[in-house]
């Protein structure tokens, strides 16, 4: 008699998953400062170094902050709005859009695309839903807090780690770190174990032979998968300089903000008080009335005031500044702050604005193919089987242009009328600049058109299909039509 022994999960590492523990924890710690320093200057917490020449030591607290690298960043994720998820041969999409709902994904996105251009990447995971029958679970999660171990050759991930707050998963409440373990076929869930090492709590054994991560890469090159942040050594360079620039107009205001005044020739006496006292040197600065007597000779003393100081040679350094700046972002220089006495015209802006559509329509397509993978992974997740490659899925993105009602309307119209795009076509609707929201609610109209059209002929065929039945006078007689 052979006895068959269940095969058990393992409720502690095993020694190469150990080993890659290590591994990623490692690649996580050495990149988490270059992180961390770049979410610095995007939320305007940098230190400026301070070179130790124009600044006294009474102001060495002195804090000043341009918030250039934000602006520069959001100005790019403000034009990276996903709509919604489509099937390439148009058929219902219905199941993609419960996924979507399910997991906020339109919301979520923006976060994930904010994080991708400031780091320089973002992750996101796909899992199994919390209930049985329930949608997969979609998140994207922050390289402070994720990494994952890249094979270039297959472009794919081999294995990834999450580090993370437990959140009360352990039974005392207290929030204790844990680990997740992604494996191409199961996804390990642990926590520290007293005793040192860490202690299983959960195996989510999925078979699907790939890591269910994908890796939102910014401006990714052959030699660096990885990716680069939009805040650039040249970046932070130019807001150093900057924010030095604002300090030293800081300083000059707390020493020249009121007019040096100089008196010649005059006594000792002009500079006390009714009782002989020494006036203080504000006291004197501030007298409405300086009365000076003449001296032994007779001569008036000489009273006269320095010049103010004037910080338009530091506003010109400030304004040569954002010029570099907007060609680092590609930004129109208005959107830093920089103005000229003949503002551009509408056309003009919008020139200036074209490298900006430009990087946008690249981040668009290297994030559309991330998204489009990511709800390939959910769904083989939700069905336990890989989906059909036939069925090619499809992003939906908002025009990163930005271009009028009434020039979309035109160049739409002008395509309609040439035969280029037939006019019940979704495409004319995408064209024309309707959201997907918007675009739904069109095809339900058309659809409800429709079947009216259709009850319509309906009777009005019942109709003449009566008046054809009944009696007809004919010649003076009465028949049957």
């Amino acid at each position: 008699m052979t006895v068959s022994i269940p095969e058990l999960p393992l409720l502690h590492l095993s020694d190469d998953e150990m080993a890659l523990v290590n591994v990623l924890r490692a690649d996580m710690l050495r990149d988490r400062w270059t992180l961390q320093l770049r979410d610095a200057y995007f939320n305007g917490e940098q230190l400026v170094r301070d070179l130790g020449i124009s600044i006294p030591p009474q102001l060495k607290g002195l804090h000043t902050v341009i918030g250039w690298p934000r602006v520069g960043v959001e100005s790019l994720e403000e034009r990276l709005d996903l709509e919604a998820f489509r099937w390439g041969d148009g058929s219902d999409s219905t199941e993609l859009a419960e996924i979507v709902t399910a997991n906020d994904l339109l919301d979520e996105s923006s976060l994930g695309h904010l994080d991708a251009l400031i780091y320089g990447r973002e992750y996101i995971t796909i899992g199994s839903g919390d209930d049985d029958g329930s949608p997969p679970l979609i998140s994207v999660e922050s390289p402070l807090d994720m990494t994952l171990m890249w094979d270039a050759r297959i472009r794919m991930g081999v294995a990834g780690l999450r580090e993370c707050q437990s959140d009360g998963l352990v039974e005392s409440g207290a929030d204790e770190r844990m680990i997740v373990l992604y494996l191409p076929n199961q996804t390990v869930t642990a926590l520290p174990n007293p005793s040192g090492g860490w202690e299983v709590v959960d195996r989510d054994i999925h078979n699907l032979g790939v890591v269910p991560i994908v890796r939102l890469a910014n401006r990714q090159r052959t030699a660096d998968r990885v990716g680069k942040s939009e805040i650039t050594p040249d970046v932070m360079s130019i807001t150093d300089a900057a924010c030095r620039r604002l300090m030293g107009i800081e300083v000059a205001a707390e020493f020249f903000g009121a007019p040096q005044r100089y008196i010649l020739g005059a006594s000792e006496s002009a500079f006390q008080d009714a009782e002989g006292n020494a006036k203080s040197a504000w006291e004197t600065y501030i007298g409405r009335v300086l009365a000076l007597e003449r001296d032994e000779d007779g001569a008036v003393p000489t009273v006269g005031q320095f010049a103010a100081h004037d910080p338009s040679g530091q506003t010109k350094i400030i304004d040569l500044y954002a010029r570099i700046m907007s060609s680092q972002f590609g930004l129109p220089p208005h959107m830093l702050g920089y103005t000229t006495d003949n503002p551009a015209s509408a056309d003009a802006i919008r020139s200036t604005e074209a490298k900006l559509v430009k990087r946008s329509e690249r981040r668009i397509r290297r994030f559309g193919s991330r998204w489009e993978e990511a709800m390939r992974l959910a769904l083989w997740v939700r069905d336990g089987e890989p989906p059909d490659k036939a069925r090619r899925i499809e992003t939906v993105w908002r025009n990163p242009a930005t271009p009028t009602v009434a020039a979309q309307a035109d160049a739409t119209v002008k395509l309609v009328q040439a035969g280029i795009i037939p006019a019940d076509s979704d495409v004319t609707l995408e064209m024309a600049g309707l959201s997907e929201g918007q675009r739904q609610r069109v095809r339900a109209d058309r659809q409800r058109a429709r079947g009216t059209a259709v009850l319509d002929r309906l009777a009005a065929l019942g109709e003449a299909d009566d008046a054809a039945r009944s009696p007809e006078v004919v010649d003076g007689d009465v028949g049957l039509g």
